[in-house]
């Protein structure tokens, strides 16, 4: 194996198969399986890994529907407003961004109506959001 650290190759692996067995990973990174447990309780303790999550193809959903929503926040109702979008059940991950928009959701319905009500009704109505653009998505290519 050649430069890449043990830790880097442990996380390659859970990126590739999260599901992976300490057995898999310890064969795939070419270390033994108590390293591969150290390494991870390491890395889960220190919050490197902050979970572990299935990919969805989301035109394989059956009554669900995902979009992608840019979020616009005012800066002074930023912490309020974040703290809003996270208690919403039908927001699945919530990130900050640096692109055209603060924040950058994962927003999960029955289907687009119900998406676009999760949007206008719920996030929308938060005070200090100043807009949502959601990309609602459709097929997942890789």
């Amino acid at each position: 194996m050649g430069a890449t650290s043990t830790e880097d190759r442990i996380l390659a692996v859970l990126e590739q198969d999260a599901q992976a067995s300490y057995a898999d990973i310890a064969e795939r990174a070419e270390v033994s399986k108590p390293t591969v447990r150290k390494y991870i309780r390491k890395l889960e303790d220190s919050g490197v890994i902050v979970g572990y999550s299935a990919d969805v193809d989301p035109k394989k959903l059956s009554g669900q529907s995902i979009a992608l929503v840019g979020i616009d926040v005012e800066s002074e109702r930023y912490v309020e407003a974040t703290r809003a979008m996270k208690d919403l059940d039908a927001v699945e991950a919530l990130y900050t961004s640096s692109g055209d928009h603060m924040l950058m959701a994962e927003v999960r319905a029955k289907d687009g109506g119900s998406l676009g009500d999760v949007i206008s009704d719920k996030i929308l109505s938060i005070d200090g959001v100043t807009a949502a653009h959601p990309s609602f998505l459709q097929e997942r290519l890789k």
